[in-house]
């Protein structure tokens, strides 16, 4: 599949668990771009990673750690952060929360 249907109800999309006390679903996506929701139990976090895609994050709720190539801030809801490819970056929910993360292009091996 290249790209999802033009809307997708909050019911149309599957959840799964890529980390302990983390769960996201893919909300829709082109092949240029993907939104994905991230929600986080409180203590959870999404380990340090890379990888060639923009990713735009916002905070939808709850208040999150941010890393981004060695940087650390803490954001809470309404907050956002962006982080250009290939930097190292991850957060830590210092309460339970959920991002929203859209990225360019699609991040391919989320759709597996």
């Amino acid at each position: 599949m290249s790209s999802s249907d033009l809307f997708v109800s909050a019911e149309g999309a599957e959840w799964v668990n890529p980390e302990p006390g983390v769960v996201r679903r893919i909300m829709t996506y082109l092949p240029e771009m993907m939104l994905v929701e991230v929600a986080f139990e409180s203590g959870a976090v999404g380990a340090a990673h890379s990888h060639p895609h923009i990713q735009a994050s916002y905070v939808a709720e709850g208040s999150f750690e941010v890393t981004i190539d060695g940087r650390t801030e803490v954001l809470k809801q309404g907050g956002s952060f962006i982080v250009p490819p290939n930097l190292v970056h991850g957060v830590k929910a210092l309460e339970k929360g959920r991002l929203i993360d859209a990225f360019t292009p699609h991040r391919a091996e989320f759709l597996k």
